[in-house]
């Protein structure tokens, strides 16, 4: 195991245990301010994530970026390989899929990342550099190839998960924003 693995570990466990102390409440005021800062990305496509668990958003937030006139697509667990994406039409067309998450229950949609203007992509903690800390399976990592050269790949995070600086691999996609709570829309790099 190599000393960044190992630090991942350690910053993995230190910021789950984090989330886990976090009350109900403050959860959800954080949910709010996420769901009104994504209303003005501005965006055609989206890809996004259904939160699971203390993970920063909720449905409400992929509300607002329909209500913007975005197309969110959202990620399809199957292999190991690259995530595939279909598009979200409500709370009420989510299936549970793979791992217990939360999926579109429609078709994949062809070259989603190929499409996609934005991604918010989940993460643990983002660094100022763009350094993302995800949850170690790889599955964004893999799946960002595809995503076309001009994508805003946006980590959103609570506010005190964005660091100065975190330990990268040659894998790692760097994020060009962050997304908290408290800041919104916040440029790294």
């Amino acid at each position: 195991m190599t000393d960044g693995v190992r630090d991942k570990k350690a910053w993995r466990e230190e910021i789950l245990g984090r989330r886990k102390a976090l009350p109900a409440a403050v959860r959800a005021r954080e949910a709010e301010a996420l769901a009104a800062a994504v209303g003005g990305l501005g965006a055609a496509w989206v890809c996004a994530y259904v939160p699971v668990g203390s993970e920063p958003g909720s449905l409400a937030m992929l509300d607002a970026l329909r209500s913007g006139g975005a197309r969110v697509l959202l990620p399809v667990t199957g292999g190991p390989g690259p995530l595939a994406w279909a598009e979200y039409l409500g709370p009420e067309r989510l299936r549970r899929g793979r791992f217990g998450l939360s999926e579109p229950d429609g078709e994949p949609v062809a070259d989603a990342l190929a499409k996609a203007e934005v991604i918010l992509v989940p993460a643990l903690a983002v660094d100022r550099r763009g350094v993302r800390l995800g949850r170690g399976a790889g599955y964004y990592d893999r799946s960002l190839a595809a995503c076309r050269a001009d994508v805003r790949l946006i980590a959103v995070v609570r506010d005190d998960e964005l660091v100065d600086h975190l330990p990268e691999e040659a894998h790692d996609h760097r994020m060009g924003w962050a997304l908290t709570p408290g800041g919104g829309l916040l440029e790294l790099g």
